[in-house]
């Protein structure tokens, strides 16, 4: 069973010569960029920064065995981070980091079943309101949840816009040594990320020269990565799942599944593989799916793909999934031989990249386009956002998602419009009002503008000319184009029959897909109207519509 497991490796990753050395360079340069960033995304998730140094080891290369891109850089984003870190208040000290475990195995898993079940198409249910306002919401929470390693003030409050006031209002317990270095780390990524030819390493460089002054007598007292966790030159073990905090972790796993479906859209629609192609989206699901588990089994958290990762991945000189396995090896080497210096790098310094990292995720021209779009974008946005502000981040996307699938029903159900078609000889019908009331002795051809779900069929219902008194009517409708009705709306066209019908009138459907013909045969609604007055949709634009005039015609000349 392994010869063809490996050959098919073999021929999923080919070694080629020609893209060694570029996939060794991207390696190298990515897994030196993403030591300080994992770390400070471990950081921002309030857990040791040491594991998120350990999920960049095993996440990035496993994913990079799975998913359908070749490039997609799987990493712990910042994002997630916050997720985590809201989920983590109602789980004992002790329990933290083997909840962190737990959840990137939940999340796998729920992503691996996802990516098997082809499910990818599920990205067209999150709408872009929702992240435009989630992750601007996100860029604030990262810059107001460093305040306390930025400044060296502790706020008793756990609202990080009340950590921000309370921050404020007590500057004079700021430690300056630690603001220093702060900021010292902000400018030198600004000033170092305008000179091209080191523009890649602005944030590892910047990170670093701003961590040796802590060499400095005057700044001995600022805290390192070595002061909140220890940093030894081993490599993690196998950790098993701790099944007892399933119930615990479950809607935070379905917050970053959905985030985790979003990245991945992102990525699978902007960067093609190397033959052209686009990747498939449940493909890589499935692959994040597997990373996230390797993740979780050897002491890692949560991860995504990353669209900003993928596009530095693929600038540093990447040119197939071998430099997503050389940056985590090669990281495995770093903590191996250089532990000590990982140590030193100052938690005031990974505060102030993760500053950095929130003003870039805040988008003014994408809230403004947003914000001008409709109304139902606008309130979506904004409830969104502010519900990232104020509450734990796994519940701001779900109800962000459930804000937007409510308020776009009732937009589609107030959308549909029904009008009157009055035939023409030897040309197209002429278009108008429906009327208010049903006319006698005479045929109605009604259209209906809009998808005839459960709510617009109510609308609709409410919209049809009144036919109580209407004595051997005939009332057409077109219904072209629907595929498909729920019980809703073929009992709206039940209680308009019945109606017609105790007028001694008759009702007829032109139009009529065979998906919805066999609805109502199996719904007995046919044997209502009977199958003589069901007219086909035909290949012929205009066939159905001709047969149902004529068959009306007929009737209104034989009862009348």
């Amino acid at each position: 069973m392994a010869a063809p497991f490996l050959s098919k490796i073999k021929q999923h990753m080919p070694v080629n010569r020609k893209t060694f050395a570029g996939d060794l360079i991207a390696g190298l340069t990515m897994a030196l960029y993403s030591i300080p960033d994992s770390m400070a995304t471990a950081m921002l998730a309030g857990i040791s920064p040491l594991t998120g140094v350990y999920t960049m080891i095993f996440a990035p290369p496993i994913g990079a065995l799975f998913t359908s891109s070749v490039f997609m850089r799987i990493e712990a984003t910042s994002t997630i981070a916050l997720i985590i870190s809201s989920s983590l208040p109602g789980i004992s000290p002790g329990e933290r980091l083997p909840a962190v475990f737990m959840l990137a195995v939940i999340v796998g898993a729920i992503q691996i079943g996802m990516g098997l079940l082809k499910m990818g198409f599920l990205v067209r249910f999150v709408p872009h309101s929702v992240l435009t306002g989630f992750l601007n919401g996100v860029g604030v929470v990262i810059i107001l949840g460093q305040l306390s390693n930025f400044t060296g003030f502790s706020s008793t409050y756990h609202n990080k816009i009340l950590q921000a006031f309370d921050t404020i209002l007590n500057y004079d317990q700021i430690i300056i040594p630690t603001i220093l270095i702060g900021l010292a780390t902000i400018l030198l990524i600004v000033v170092l990320g305008k000179i091209k030819s080191i523009s890649k390493f602005s944030l590892v460089i910047a990170m670093f020269l701003a961590s040796v002054l802590v060499f400095l007598p005057y700044f001995s007292q600022v805290p390192t990565a070595g002061t909140v966790t220890e940093v030894t030159n081993a490599l993690p073990g196998l950790v098993l799942p701790q099944f007892s905090l399933f119930f615990k972790l479950l809607v935070p796993a379905l917050s970053i599944s959905i985030i985790g479906l979003v990245m991945v859209a992102g990525i699978s629609q902007s960067f093609p593989n190397p033959d052209g192609k686009f990747p498939n989206p449940s493909g890589d699901l499935f692959g994040q799916g597997m990373a996230n588990v390797a993740s979780g089994l050897f002491q890692g958290m949560p991860v995504s793909g990353a669209v900003s990762g993928t596009a530095m991945n693929i600038s540093a000189g990447a040119k197939t999934r071998w430099a997503n396995i050389f940056m985590g090896v090669l990281i495995a080497l770093i903590i191996l031989l250089f532990a000590g210096v990982v140590k030193m790098i100052a938690l005031p310094a990974l505060a102030g990249l993760l500053v950095v990292v929130g003003f870039q995720m805040i988008k003014p021209a994408n809230l403004i386009k947003v914000w001008q779009t409709s109304q139902i974008d606008r309130a979506v946005m904004l409830i969104t956002f502010i519900g990232t502000l104020i509450m734990p981040l796994h519940y701001a996307v779900l109800l962000g998602v459930a804000i937007a699938i409510v308020l776009q029903i009732s937009q589609q159900a107030n959308r549909v419009r029904l009008v009157e078609l009055v035939p023409v000889a030897g040309g197209f019908p002429i278009e108008q009002d429906a009327p208010r009331d049903l006319p006698s002795h005479k045929m109605t051809v009604l259209f209906c503008y809009g998808n005839l779900f459960y709510a617009a069929a109510k609308t609709m219902e409410e919209d049809l000319p009144k036919a109580e008194e209407a004595k051997q009517a005939v009332v057409i409708f077109l219904l072209g184009g629907q595929d498909e009705f729920g019980s809703t709306t073929i009992e709206v066209f039940e209680r308009y029959l019945k109606i017609v019908q105790d007028n001694r009138g008759q009702m007829m459907l032109a139009g009529i897909s065979e998906t919805v013909k066999a609805q109502f045969e199996r719904t007995g609604f046919i044997k209502m109207i009977g199958r003589e007055n069901i007219f086909l949709a035909q290949k012929q634009w205009g066939a159905s519509y001709n047969q149902a005039i004529l068959a009306a015609r007929s009737w209104l000349a034989e009862h009348n």
